[in-house]
């Protein structure tokens, strides 16, 4: 079902029209003011149109944080006069649907996290040829800018695998078993990040343990938990475990303290109710160690601005790559300690450009 932006029930409550009322351009657009809209950022143009934001799975905190995100710089246009939202549920064939039903409805703009990757392309396809400016983000669905669709709005998570691989590469100097979880079978974010690991950890002495390239967990907490629990059972030795959802991985923990070991280095991507968790348990866990990527939240504001830009006739972004920085160290504090905010909710990701406070409102509704 497609929900218009009075119905969302996620809490696209819409820091939204009051922000673009107010002129506001702060987070990922501070310096992009000026445009042909008075008051709004220059990617705003003066062209109305309706834009539709679409996940191919939005059953977690990250997904409710990044389409608030994305919907708090949909808000600072106000020639976006309809804003529309679906949300796949992990299921192909619905997130196809939605896609066709906001074409048929006449949105102009539609920017898609393609959970399904190259299994969304066609549909991309078709909604790029009926005229619709299509903007896919974050995971690759394949294809080519300006045929299959208007622009691929990504993240370098090649680089992600590589500040990882590096990391783990200074603290085990002698070689490591690594346990690698990502997303869907088949997501070019978990392959790129095993490329960016594979080309640091070239040594036979770094061991890649379960399913090639990744374990799949769907992003989803309870199916994370399911595939961890499994290895902690199957594998005696995992030194290393490396996830894309950090946070996702905190309910199965535990269990390497009932087997009597010490949980191991994780590396990953930050989350609050992770941060706090290594603050409760370190010092019982002489291995854990916690290194840490931002989540990549902000991801879905590039290519908001770079879908309004382009219906709207505002000025394009120069880049169509979203670079997450390292964010969290437990050995060396650089370029920040690990973060907790134990007076906020777990489900908040502090590298995020939503205030964390914003983020507690929505998880808290």
């Amino acid at each position: 079902m497609i929900r218009s932006k009075k119905s969302i029930a996620l809490a696209l409550t819409l820091v939204a029209a009051s922000m673009a009322l107010a002129g506001c351009s702060g987070a990922a657009t501070d310096s992009s003011t000026g445009g042909s809209v008075a008051g709004a950022p220059d990617w705003c143009g003066p062209k109305e149109i309706s834009l539709g934001l679409l996940d191919g799975y939005g059953g977690n905190s990250w997904r409710l944080v990044t389409t608030n995100a994305g919907a708090e710089e949909v808000a600072k246009c106000p020639s976006v006069t309809e804003y529309l939202y679906a949300d796949g549920q992990g299921d192909v064939q619905k997130s196809i649907s939605d896609i066709e039903g906001m074409v048929a409805k006449g949105v102009n703009a539609i920017v898609v996290f393609p959970d399904a990757g190259e299994a969304m392309l066609p549909t991309l396809k078709k909604a790029f040829d009926a005229g619709v400016v299509t903007v896919p983000y974050r995971v690759n669905p394949g294809g080519k800018d300006g045929v299959d669709y208007t622009a691929w709005v990504g993240a370098d998570f090649v680089t992600d695998g590589k500040n990882w691989g590096n990391f783990i590469k200074e603290q085990f100097p002698d070689g490591a078993k690594i346990l690698f979880l990502s997303g869907p079978a088949g997501n070019s974010q978990g392959i790129d990040e095993r490329t960016g690991l594979t080309s640091i950890l070239t040594d036979a002495k770094y061991e890649f343990i379960g399913e090639d390239p990744f374990e799949v967990t769907n992003w989803d907490p309870a199916k994370t938990q399911e595939v961890l629990t499994a290895a902690i059972a199957k594998y005696p030795q995992i030194d290393v475990i490396v996830s894309d959802f950090g946070p996702s991985l905190v309910g199965a923990l535990p269990e390497f303290t009932k087997a009597g070991k010490s949980i191991p280095t994780l590396v990953t991507s930050d989350g609050n109710v992770l941060g706090c968790f290594w603050e409760d348990n370190n010092a019982a866990n002489p291995n854990f160690k916690l290194f840490t990527v931002a989540t990549g939240t902000d991801n879905v504001r590039l290519a908001v601005q770079y879908a309004v830009a382009t219906a709207t006739g505002g000025k394009v972004p120069s880049s169509t790559q979203f670079e997450a920085p390292v964010f969290e160290n437990s050995v060396t504090g650089d370029p920040s300690p690990v973060q907790c905010r134990k007076d906020l909710p777990g489900a908040i990701y502090l590298s995020s450009g939503l205030s964390a406070d914003k983020q507690a409102a929505l998880i808290n509704k």
